[in-house]
C-alpha cells in the first residue's frame, strides 16, 4: 500500500483526504524580514481553520534553515487533526545569508542532512547548531529552489543533494520556480541527477499563467501546483480557474495540485491578517466545484497530490 510520511508517522496515501499541496506552518527568512511566524498556538489555530474548510492534509514546504520547528509542527498537527507532510531540502540561494553553512558544506554533508531528516527525524534545531538533536518527526518530501530564470551555482549543488536523497528514499521533489520561470531547467537538472519529471512538483507555475508552457511541462511528466490562491496582488483567482479549465480540457487535471503558500504572518488570520491559510477550501474550492464539478475537485485535491506524495518502493 503506498504510504506518505507525515510528522506524526506514515499514513496510507488514500487516507490523506483533500490536500493543500503547498503551505508553511512556521517560517522565518531574511527575504521577508519582520514577517516571520513561529507561534505554535497560532499555527494550530490556523490549521483548525484549514480543517473546518474541508482540507485534511497540508504539505509544509519549509526547507532547512527557514524556521522549521518539528516538535511544534507535530503538536499543531495533533491539535488540529490535520495531517502535515514536512519538507527537507534547500530553498533558492536568496534565502540563505552569505555566511550560511549550506553555502560552504561539502556534498556529502548536504546529503547527510537531508537523509537524516528523511530517515531518522528532522533536527530539532533545524540545523542551526553544530550538534544535531534528531526529533522523532520525519520529513516526507524534498524542497529545492531556483532563482529567477536561472539556477545558480549554490542551487545546482543543492539540487544534486536533493536528487540523491530522493533516489535513496523514494520521496517526491518540490521545486520553487521564481515567478514560474526556469521550470524546464529544473526538470533538466533533476533528470540529469536521476529524478524523472514524474516525481517533481513545480511550485508557483500559476505566477506565469501560460497554458502552453504548463502543458509542455506536464507532457514531460511533471506535476504543477497552482499555489498562490487568494493572493490577489498577483492576479485574480479567476485566472487560476481558467488555467484549471484549460488543463481539464486537455485531459491533464491528474497532474495539477492546489495550494495557498502562505509565506507571511500578515497573510494569516491567526496573526490578524488575511486571506488566511484556509482560503483554498473556504473560497476557491466552491468556485472550482461550481465551474468544473465534483470530479475535478477530487482530482486536484485528492488523486493528484496523493499519487505524487506516495513513496516509491523502488528507492535505492
Amino acid at each position: 500500500m503506498p504510504v506518505v510520511e507525515t510528522v506524526l508517522g506514515p499514513v496510507a496515501a488514500h487516507e490523506l483526504g483533500e490536500v493543500d499541496t503547498h503551505e508553511h506552518v512556521f517560517l522565518r527568512t531574511p527575504v521577508n524580514p519582520g514577517d516571520e511566524f513561529l507561534d505554535t498556538d497560532k499555527a494550530a489555530a490556523e490549521l483548525l481553520r484549514v480543517a473546518a474548510s474541508g482540507i485534511r492534509t497540508v504539505v509544509d514546504l519549509t526547507p532547512v534553515g527557514l524556521g522549521r520547528r518539528p516538535g511544534q509542527l507535530a503538536e499543531a498537527s495533533h491539535t488540529s487533526g490535520i495531517h502535515v507532510v514536512a519538507a527537507t531540502g534547500f530553498h533558492r540561494s536568496a534565502h540563505y545569508p552569505a555566511f550560511h553553512w549550506a553555502r560552504q558544506a561539502d556534498d556529502a554533508t548536504l546529503l547527510d542532512v537531508l537523509l537524516d531528516d528523511l530517515r531518522v527525524g528532522m533536527d530539532s534545531h533545524d540545523w542551526d547548531f553544530p550538534r544535531p538533536v534528531p526529533s522523532p518527526h520525519k520529513a516526507g518530501i524534498i524542497k529545492l529552489g531556483a532563482s529567477y530564470h536561472r539556477i545558480d551555482r549554490h542551487e545546482e549543488r543543492w539540487f544534486a543533494a536533493g536528487a540523491a536523497a530522493a533516489r535513496s528514499t523514494g520521496v517526491a521533489v518540490a521545486v520553487h520556480t521564481e515567478i514560474g520561470t526556469a521550470a524546464h531547467a529544473a526538470l533538466d537538472l533533476l533528470d540529469k541527477h536521476g529524478v524523472p519529471a514524474g516525481r517533481v512538483l513545480l511550485a508557483h507555475t500559476d505566477r506565469n499563467p501560460d497554458p502552453e508552457l504548463h502543458l509542455d511541462l506536464i507532457a514531460r511528466g511533471a506535476y504543477l501546483v497552482y499555489d498562490t490562491i487568494g493572493r490577489i496582488k498577483y492576479r485574480p483567482d479567476s485566472v487560476v480557474l481558467e488555467l484549471i479549465e484549460r488543463m481539464a480540457e486537455a485531459g491533464k487535471l491528474g497532474q495539477i495540485c492546489l495550494g495557498t503558500d502562505v509565506g507571511r504572518k500578515s497573510s494569516l488570520i491567526s496573526y490578524g491578517g488575511g486571506p488566511g491559510m484556509d482560503v483554498l477550501g473556504r473560497d476557491f474550492v466552491p468556485r472550482l466545484r461550481r465551474r468544473l464539478g465534483h470530479e475535478a475537485v477530487e482530482t486536484v485535491l485528492r488523486y493528484a497530490p496523493q499519487t505524487l506524495l506516495a513513496k516509491e518502493s523502488s528507492a535505492t
